[in-house]
């Protein structure tokens, strides 16, 4: 039995090392980027785009379904959320892949706006140091703002406003719960459920956006 106590330790002992190793890489991406780029500056190059949308030009209803279908959890956790973070390991486990990553909108949008967009274990730890950072520099809301102005829409839109007016010809504050719903669904996999693409697929994916919406209890 001794001899499996010492294996046992020696998983151990070589899985922190291994961890402490990954954990040391992941750290210094994170300083790395942000020796670039600080979170300020992040802020502000997307303040100046054309077509910026503040948050109370937001209809609620779009809120709550980008709130619903990405981050439920937004506004109670520090940037990561532990919960989300071992359903996708259960899930990815389960599929034998990566097949969910249990981001926050944070994580999003400090992968998106200091990382590339590979899926390497390493650039996750990076990704998880900014979103401490951004949320220790920035409020909720602001992050929030930020996020839903330089995410992908599909069919060439990169923010909010875009994609509310090449969709539907229409300012965001001007959507209606149909439209709401069915935007908020898109940055999830664009090139397949923008409306022009596969408007059948859109409709699919404005379903789940629903039903987290009543799981989330915006909707009775």
């Amino acid at each position: 039995m001794k001899w499996i106590k010492r294996l046992c330790s020696f998983i151990l002992l070589c899985a922190l090392i291994v961890g402490g190793i990954l954990m040391y890489q992941g750290y210094r991406g994170y300083r790395e980027a942000l020796a670039e780029k600080s979170v300020e500056e992040m802020e502000a190059e997307i303040e100046s785009i054309d077509n910026y949308t503040t948050l109370d030009q937001l209809p609620q209803t779009y809120i709550e379904a980008v709130l619903a279908v990405e981050d439920k959890r937004f506004y109670r956790h520090p940037g990561i959320d532990p919960i989300a973070i071992g359903r996708a390991l259960v899930n990815d486990i389960r599929a034998g892949s990566y097949v969910e990553g249990g981001s926050t909108i944070t994580q999003q949008l400090a992968k998106n706006q200091f990382f590339t967009q590979d899926k390497k274990l390493v650039r996750k730890i990076s990704e998880m140091f900014m979103a401490f950072q951004i949320e220790s520099v920035l409020d909720k809301d602001k992050i929030l703002e930020l996020y839903v102005n330089s995410i992908f829409f599909g069919n060439g839109y990169y923010c909010v406003a875009d994609a509310s007016e090449g969709y539907f010809g229409k300012k965001p504050s001007e959507m209606d719960f149909d439209e709401c719903t069915l935007l908020a669904g898109i940055p999830n996999a664009p090139s397949n459920y923008n409306p022009f693409a596969s408007p059948e697929l859109a409709r699919q994916r404005q379903a789940q956006v629903l039903d987290k919406m009543k799981r989330a209890g915006y909707l009775d």
